[in-house]
C-alpha cells in the first residue's frame, strides 16, 4: 500500500522566506514577501519610542529587501506595509527568530551567540530502528510544577535540564518526549508571569521563536532561545529525542498576526463571503495549500529542525493541511535527517474549505509516506469515545473486540481487510494511544464510564488498556502522568485550568508504586522484543495471527515464527477485557511469563509449560516462548 507521490515542482520557484533577517557585524539585511504591497519599510528601534526607517525596495518575486550598515546587535525591528491607500499596522514579520517581551518586535541578534555549551557537539540520540519509538507527551508546566518534585526551575526550559526530571523520564524507559507547544503563544502575559496563568500554547503569534514565558527572562530576546537549546541539549545528552507540538493550522489572531498584518488573507482559507474559514474551531484556518504557506511550514520545521535541533513534529489539526504539503515537509526533514519524525491528528474539528480527498485526514495516511496520524480507532476501542460515555473493550465492552484487533496490528490492511479497511501504509504511521492532553486523562475517562467499579478495578483497567499500546505494532504513544494515575478531577478540556488540575502528582510515584513500575517494565518488555515491533505491513501479514478464543471479552494475539529477529521464538498476548477470570489455549511449549495479572518483568516472572492460559479480570497476560 506504500506509494511514491511525486513532488511538485512549486517549491523551488522562491527565494527563502527565513532569512527576513539576515545579521552580520557591518551590516543587518532585510527581506520580506508581500505580493499585495505598494511599498514597504523596516522601523529598527533604539529605545523604546526612538526608531529609524530603512526602505525596502521591491525585487524579483515580489520579495522587498533592504539594509542597515553598522552592528544592530541588540536593537529591536518591525515591518510594515503600504497597501490600499494606508500602512498596515506594524508586526515583527512572519519568520521572526528573536522578539521582544510578548513577541511584538523582532530582535535583531547573532543566533550563534545563543547556543549554550556545547552545542556544537549536540548529536540526536542513537535511533537504529523507528520502530523502537516510545514517545512520551507532557506540557512543561504540567511535568515540573509539583511541589514535591525537587526542581528549582519550575515551570521553565531549565527544569528539564534538571536531574530530577531528566532521571525521572531515563527510569521510564521512552524514546522521546513530546512537548505542548513552546513557540511564542498568545495567550500569556509575559511581563505578568507571576500570576501564573496557564495555558496550553495552541494560539501562535511568532511560530520561529520560543515562548517567553518559560524562560527566565523574557525581556532578553536570546535568553528564551539559549535556554530552549539548553532544554534539548540536556535531555539529548540523557539518551531522550525532543518532538515538538507545532500548529500551524490556525493563528492566534488571523488580522492582528504577523501573517495577517504582512499579506492580509493570502495565508489563510476564505469562505465565499470572504470572511475566515473554521476548520480549526478556532476563528481561522490557514492555506497550506497557498504556495507561500506551504514554503512558510517547509522552512519553518526545517529551521526548528537545524537550529533548535528538534528531532520530531506533531502536527496539531493535521487534517487541516493538505497531503501535498506534508510529503513536502517530509522531504524536506529527510534532507536533514531522516530519523526526524512527522506524525499528527488526522482530523480537523470542523469541515475545513478545501477538498476532502486532498486533506491530510488520517484515512489518506497510506499516500503520505512515513508521515503518521493518531488513531481514534484504537483509543476508542480500548477506553470508549471521549464523547460519550460508553465503555471500551479494556473496561468491559466486549463489543469493541475487532476494533483493538485493527489497532494491534497497526491500521494496516491485515488479512483481506478481516477487523476493517487499513488506513496506514505501515504499522509506523498508525500512533495508538489511549489519550493525550485532549479530553479526559484515563483515569478520569475509566472513572467516568466505569463508575460503578472500585479503585483497584480501575487500576486494572489502566493497565489493560496500555498494554494493549504498547504489544501494539504501531509507534506507541503515552500521555504523561498515567503512569502515576492522575487526575485532572474530572475536567476533560484543562487548556487554561490552573496547577491544581493540570499538575503530574510525582508524589503518586510511591502512592502508585505498583502501576508506575508496571509501566517502567511493560516499556522494557516492547523495547526488548522486536516481535512487537515488526515495523512493515509485509512482516505483520506474515508473523501476527489472532487465535479463536470461546470468550468474545477475550483476544489472543500471537507473532510467529521470529527466530532470527527476536529473542523469542513467538510472542502471545492475551487480552481479558472482562470482569471475570476466562480460561484459553495457545500453542504447546515452554514459555517465559513477562505479564501477569497486573505484574510485569522484562525478566520474566517464572515459567508456564502448560497450553492452558488462566487470565484474571481486566488484565493482560504475555508470554515469551524461548
Amino acid at each position: 500500500m506504500m506509494l511514491t507521490v511525486a513532488l511538485t515542482a512549486c517549491m523551488a520557484k522562491q527565494p527563502s522566506l527565513e532569512n527576513e533577517c539576515l545579521y552580520s557585524p557591518s551590516q543587518t539585511r532585510f527581506s520580506f514577501w508581500s505580493n499585495c504591497a505598494e511599498q514597504m519599510e523596516v522601523r529598527i528601534y533604539q529605545e523604546e519610542d526612538s526608531y529609524f526607517t530603512v526602505p525596502l525596495m521591491k525585487g524579483k518575486n515580489d520579495f522587498w529587501t533592504g539594509s542597515v550598515k553598522g552592528d544592530q546587535a541588540g536593537k529591536f525591528y518591525t515591518v510594515r506595509s503600504f497597501q490600499n491607500g494606508e500602512w498596515a499596522p506594524e508586526s515583527p514579520g512572519i519568520f521572526a527568530k528573536a522578539v521582544s517581551v510578548n513577541g511584538q518586535r523582532a530582535a535583531i541578534l547573532d543566533l550563534k551567540t545563543t547556543d549554550p555549551e556545547g552545542w556544537d557537539t549536540d548529536v540526536r540520540p542513537a535511533m537504529p530502528d523507528p520502530t523502537d519509538i516510545v514517545v512520551y507527551e507532557t506540557h512543561l508546566r504540567d511535568f515540573t510544577m509539583s511541589p514535591n518534585a525537587q526542581i528549582k526551575k519550575k515551570g521553565k526550559f531549565l527544569a528539564l535540564t534538571e536531574k530530577p526530571a531528566i532521571s525521572y523520564l531515563q527510569q521510564l524507559g521512552i524514546t522521546h518526549l513530546q512537548i505542548l507547544p513552546f513557540f511564542d503563544y498568545g495567550s500569556i502575559d509575559e511581563t505578568t508571569l507571576a500570576k501564573g496563568r496557564y495555558n496550553w500554547g495552541y494560539d501562535p503569534v511568532n511560530y520561529n521563536t520560543p515562548e517567553g514565558g518559560y524562560s527566565s527572562d523574557p525581556y532578553d530576546p536570546s535568553v528564551r532561545i539559549r535556554e530552549a537549546k539548553e532544554m534539548i541539549h540536556a535531555l539529548h545528552k540523557a539518551g531522550i529525542r525532543v518532538v515538538m507540538d507545532v500548529v500551524y493550522n490556525h493563528t492566534y489572531d488571523a488580522r492582528g498576526c504577523a501573517l495577517g498584518r504582512v499579506v492580509p488573507n493570502y495565508f489563510y482559507r476564505l469562505n465565499p463571503d470572504g470572511t475566515f474559514a473554521n476548520g480549526s474551531g478556532c476563528g481561522n484556518e490557514t492555506a497550506s495549500d497557498h504556495e507561500m504557506m506551504r514554503r512558510f511550514m517547509v522552512e519553518s520545521v526545517a529551521y526548528w529542525a537545524r537550529e533548535y535541533h528538534i528531532d520530531g513534529f506533531r502536527f496539531d489539526l493535521m487534517g487541516i493541511h493538505d497531503q501535498e504539503t506534508m510529503r513536502h515537509i517530509r522531504a524536506a526533514l529527510d534532507k536533514i535527517d531522516p530519523t526526524i519524525l512527522t506524525y499528527g491528528e488526522g482530523w480537523a474539528a470542523m469541515s475545513p474549505a478545501y477538498p476532502y480527498e486532498k486533506l491530510a485526514m488520517k484515512q489518506f495516511t497510506h499516500l503520505m509516506p512515513r508521515v503518521g496520524a493518531f488513531s481514534d480507532d484504537i483509543r476508542n476501542a480500548l477506553i470508549g469515545s471521549p464523547f460519550d460515555t460508553e465503555r471500551g473493550f479494556a473496561s468491559g465492552n466486549s463489543a469493541n473486540r475487532n476494533a483493538v484487533c485493527f489497532g494491534l496490528v497497526g491500521g494496516i490492511n491485515y488479512q483481506n481487510n478481516r477487523f476493517g479497511e487499513g488506513w496506514s501504509g505501515e504499522p509506523m504511521q498508525h500512533v495508538s494511544y489511549i489519550t493525550c492532553h485532549d479530553n479526559y486523562c484515563l483515569r478520569d475517562r475509566i472513572e467516568v464510564s466505569a463508575s460503578s467499579e472500585s479503585e483497584s478495578t480501575h487500576l486494572r483497567m489502566n493497565k489493560l488498556a496500555q498494554t494493549a499500546v504498547l504489544v501494539s505494532q504501531g509507534m506507541t504513544f503515552i500521555y504523561g502522568g498515567e503512569e502515576l494515575f492522575r487526575t485532572k478531577k474530572g475536567i476533560d478540556n484543562s487548556y487554561q485550568s490552573p496547577d491544581s488540575i493540570n499538575i503530574i502528582p510525582w508524589e503518586n510515584q510511591q502512592l502508585y508504586k505498583d502501576l508506575h513500575d508496571y509501566y517502567v517494565q511493560m516499556i522494557a518488555i516492547r523495547r526488548a522484543h522486536k516481535g512487537f515491533r515488526l515495523g512493515s505491513a509485509e512482516a505483520v501479514n506474515s508473523h501476527v495471527e489472532f487465535l479463536s478464543t470461546a470468550d468474545e471479552g477475550l483476544i489472543v494475539y500471537r507473532i510467529k515464527d521470529l527466530e532470527g529477529t527476536d529473542s523469542a521464538r513467538s510472542l502471545v498476548v492475551v487480552l481479558n477485557g472482562t470482569a471475570n477470570a476466562l480460561q484459553t489455549q495457545v500453542p504447546e511449549a515452554q514459555y517465559t511469563v513477562l505479564a501477569h495479572d497486573g505484574e510485569a518483568n522484562v525478566a520474566g516472572l517464572g515459567v508456564l509449560q502448560t497450553n492452558k492460559v488462566t487470565v484474571e479480570p481486566y488484565s493482560a497476560t504475555i508470554l515469551a516462548e524461548m
